[in-house]
C-alpha cells in the first residue's frame, strides 16, 4: 500500500505487482489500484500517482457523489413508511422519484455545501402536492356520489393548523400533507368537511350523518389522535 500526501489531499492506493508490461492506474468503487510490472520501483509508482492526481481525485469524487445517503427519518406516503435515498449528480436541478417504498432524490453537485434538509423539505412538499391533486380529487368524487351533494369548490393549500376545513361559501380547503395518511383517513376527513356544509358545529346531527356514511369513523379519529391531531379542533 502507498500514500500520496499533497497539501490537504491524501490518496491511498494499493500496488498490484504482476508479470505483464503495463503500468496503469484503476479506480473502482473508490479504491485506487496501481497495476505495475514486478520490476517497477516504488518511486516510479509514486511519480505516476502524482502525475495522475487530478484524474484520480475526480474519479474518487464521482464515486463518493454516486453513493446513497440514507436519511434516518422516514417519509410517509398514504400511510406507508418510505425511506429517502439521496445522492449527488451532475444535474442542473434536483429530481425526485418514488420507487416502491423508496424515495430517490438526486441533488446537483452545487448543493453539496448547502442546507440539505431545507432542500429535502421543499422537494417532499412538492411531492405531496402532486400526489394530493389526484388523491383529493378521487376522494371528493367518491364522497359527492355517496352523499348526493358537493361543495361549491375546493382548494388544496398547506396550513400547519389543520388537514381540512369548510370555509365561507361552502368551499372545502384540504391540506396536501393529508397524503401522509392512508386512504381511509383521507376519505374520512373529506366526508367530515362535506358534513360541515350541512352542520357547522360538531353536533349530534353532525355525527349522525358521519356515522351513517362511515360507521367506523371513530377508528379514524383514534388514528389521528395517535398522531397528535385532535379531530374536533383541527378538522
Amino acid at each position: 500500500m502507498g500514500i500520496l500526501r499533497n497539501n490537504k489531499e491524501v490518496i491511498v492506493y494499493t500496488i498490484d505487482k504482476n508479470f505483464n508490461h503495463d503500468l496503469y492506474i484503476s479506480v473502482q468503487n473508490g479504491e485506487v489500484v496501481v497495476n505495475a510490472p514486478w520490476y517497477v520501483s516504488r518511486e516510479r509508482v509514486q511519480k505516476l500517482v502524482e502525475e495522475k492526481k487530478k484524474w484520480i481525485l475526480k474519479k474518487i469524487d464521482e464515486y463518493e457523489s454516486s453513493k446513497d445517503y440514507i436519511r434516518k427519518e422516514m417519509v410517509k406516503i398514504l400511510g406507508e413508511d418510505c425511506r429517502v435515498k439521496i445522492n449527488y449528480r451532475n444535474l442542473k436541478k434536483p429530481t425526485l422519484t418514488v420507487e416502491g417504498k423508496n424515495i430517490r432524490i438526486c441533488l446537483p453537485n452545487k448543493y453539496k455545501k448547502t442546507d440539505r434538509e431545507e432542500i429535502l423539505k421543499l422537494l417532499i412538499e412538492k411531492m405531496y402536492d402532486m400526489i394530493a391533486e389526484k388523491e383529493i380529487e378521487r376522494s371528493m368524487e367518491k364522497t359527492r356520489i355517496m352523499l348526493g351533494f358537493a361543495p361549491e369548490d375546493y382548494i388544496i393549500e398547506r396550513d400547519s393548523k389543520f388537514l381540512g376545513r369548510c370555509i365561507e361559501g361552502n368551499i372545502i380547503q384540504i391540506n396536501p400533507d393529508i397524503v401522509k395518511y392512508d386512504r381511509e383517513i383521507i376519505d374520512y376527513i373529506v366526508l367530515h368537511e362535506f358534513c360541515h356544509m350541512k352542520y357547522k358545529t360538531h353536533s349530534k346531527k353532525f355525527y349522525e350523518i358521519i356515522e351513517k356514511y362511515n360507521p367506523y369513523y371513530r377508528r379514524c379519529e383514534t388514528k389521528l389522535e395517535r398522531e397528535g391531531i385532535m379531530v374536533n379542533k383541527s378538522i
